[in-house]
């Protein structure tokens, strides 16, 4: 009885630890000029779909032009290259998503001087709901920040795309997210990029369930820990950490173009993507019950987040719907039933 005792007040302390250490890792998460400012960047950024696919690929960019207005009021311009990134949306999107690349010397003095290559998202399709996606995943990746020591940093920004045609100039004001580099994140945090397949059960059980749920939370299943899709490892503080990315595919964003993930070409059992479907792994259900107490905690941050963000939204039904989304989520969440059988009961055991 005595061991058993001394084993219980061992696991428990162990299990609070874990927010402490988080607290901890996220005193020495580096963060750059360009993620730490907080105003408005506007960036306008020479564009052309047709010679981006034609001229890059995996390894050569396409030479460009970026302007932007730096604190002092002055207009800053940069040579830069571009290339494209994402299969599917190569071929359904109007907007590329972008890998953005800067020389050192041209990037220095210029607020990109410690970010001279970073993910660019933009909208998919030209429609009115296009700038309000963005925004909506924009708050997905800040929800995380919150959730997680570890995380991408990210920054919304004004766009101007000056695209070029069929001969024909014309300007898209668009907003985009710039998402910091894989290789900028591991120096960050002190730590490497892992570059191979890991069996989730190798991973980080705490970090593994906060990404779960937060995955649960967005309503997104276009991901893996296992195979690294819309995933990053990374060992960090002596563990294996996944962290995550890209969710224009989630309930949370609720795209017109966003389709329900499939597994090995079977589709998974939902019919919309706003559904949502616990993926996580079996784990104890001491760090899921941990975990599930560090997001009922942090709820007042969330919606605190969402409503700052309000006045970037152009229809105020995209807001709402993402603000009731949301809700949805904490009304299963923190009612122990409901956590039971929509989390516990369906962790996974294996691969799938």
């Amino acid at each position: 009885m005595k061991l058993l005792i001394l084993f219980c007040l061992i696991f428990t302390t162990g299990l609070s630890s874990y927010a402490q250490h988080d607290e901890q890792t996220a005193d020495i998460h580096d963060i750059s000029p360009l993620f730490m400012e907080e105003k408005d960047l506007k960036v306008t950024l020479n564009y052309s779909k047709k010679d981006i696919l034609t001229f890059s690929n995996d390894s050569t960019y396409l030479e460009s032009n970026l302007s932007y207005m730096a604190a002092d009021a002055s207009l800053k311009k940069l040579k830069v290259g571009l290339r494209a990134r994402g299969n599917y949306r190569r071929l359904y999107c109007y907007y590329l998503p972008l890998w953005l690349k800067i020389d050192k010397n041209e990037s220095k003095g210029s607020i990109f001087e410690e970010d001279k290559k970073l993910k660019v998202v933009l909208p998919c399709l030209k429609s009115s709901q296009a700038n309000d996606h963005v925004v909506k995943e924009f708050i997905a990746y800040k929800i995380y920040e919150i959730m997680s020591p570890y995380h991408f940093d990210t920054k919304l920004i004004y766009i101007t795309l000056a695209e070029q045609r069929d001969g024909v100039n014309k300007d898209h004001d668009l907003l985009g997210i710039l998402i910091q580099d894989t290789k900028k994140l591991a120096t960050a945090y002190h730590g490497n990029i892992i570059k191979r397949h890991m069996d989730p059960n190798s991973q980080d059980p705490a970090s593994a369930v906060r990404n779960a749920i937060f995955q649960y939370m967005i309503g997104n299943t276009d991901y893996s820990i296992a195979y690294r899709h819309n995933e990053k490892l990374f060992y960090i503080d002596d563990k294996i950490v996944p962290i995550p990315y890209d969710f224009d595919m989630s309930g949370l964003v609720n795209a017109s173009y966003a389709v329900v993930s499939a597994i090995k070409n079977k589709p998974l059992p939902i019919s919309k993507v706003t559904t949502r479907m616990y993926r996580g792994f079996d784990r104890e259900e001491a760090i899921l019950q941990e975990v599930r107490k560090e997001y009922i905690a942090k709820e007042n941050k969330v919606y605190s987040l969402v409503d700052n963000y309000q006045s970037y939204f152009k229809d105020p039904r995209e807001f709402k719907e993402l603000r009731n989304y949301l809700e949805g989520f904490y009304k299963i969440i923190k009612d122990d039933k409901k956590f039971q059988n929509n989390i516990i009961k369906k962790t996974r055991s294996k691969l799938d």
